[in-house]
């Protein structure tokens, strides 16, 4: 495999499961140093960050405190900001520029049953990458963010545990399944990498077409 990160230093978030943890050994194999604590200290730079950690517990609108509300702002859209800016005050310091990637959804498009706050902390998301990308270019570091749909995670299993759900996702998806982590992840690498250096304040969405069929 190519090692388009070697001699890089990158932050995973939420890298224990799911996408975060496939990506983490994606940037690994091709090269970077990866871990989620105190990376910057062990490796003496930051050039790439994933901003991937988040919940989403299903709750119906009129069920969803605000508390609840508060907790998922709190864990998905502060902690994507957190992480995201002191990391790029770092890179600033350094200045060596750098590449930022958030974990959005296509719940920043279109909604879901169960899902009505968690769509809103994905829009946020979505929209911060944007937003931060264009205040960053100047100090070049790239900001873009993956939407994806139905990925094959302990976050959807939930959810997919049900034979109706399944079916309804299956049969709008153009390629007829859900995503591997492994494939979120090599879109993650491509937005981080120099194949992508032209590309910031961009969001990518990787839903094998779901998204088209739902807006029918």
């Amino acid at each position: 495999m190519e090692r388009r990160f070697e001699g890089k230093v990158a932050l995973v978030t939420g890298a224990t499961t799911g996408i975060g943890q496939a990506t983490a050994v994606r940037l690994a194999t091709e090269g970077a140093l990866v871990a989620v604590q105190t990376v910057a200290e062990r490796g003496g730079r930051l050039d790439c960050i994933v901003s991937n950690a988040a919940i989403n517990p299903f709750m119906s609108w009129d069920e969803t405190t605000i508390e609840d509300f508060n907790n998922l702002f709190e864990t998905n859209v502060r902690g994507a900001w957190v992480v995201c800016t002191e990391g790029a005050k770092q890179m600033i310091r350094e200045g060596h520029g750098g590449a930022i990637c958030c974990v959005s959804s296509i719940s920043a498009h279109v909604g879901a049953p169960g899902q009505t706050a968690y769509c809103g902390t994905k829009g946020a998301i979505s929209m911060l990458a944007k937003a931060l990308g264009c205040d960053l270019g100047a100090h070049g570091i790239r900001v873009n963010a993956v939407e994806p749909g139905w990925v094959k995670t302990p976050m959807s299993a939930p959810m997919m545990d049900d034979p109706a759900t399944v079916k309804y996702y299956t049969d709008r998806i153009a390629l007829s399944r859900g995503a591997e982590p492994s494939e979120l992840a090599s879109a993650i690498a491509y937005l981080l990498s120099d194949d992508a250096s032209y590309v910031t304040c961009a969001t990518l969405l990787v839903d094998a077409g779901f998204i088209v069929n739902a807006e029918l």
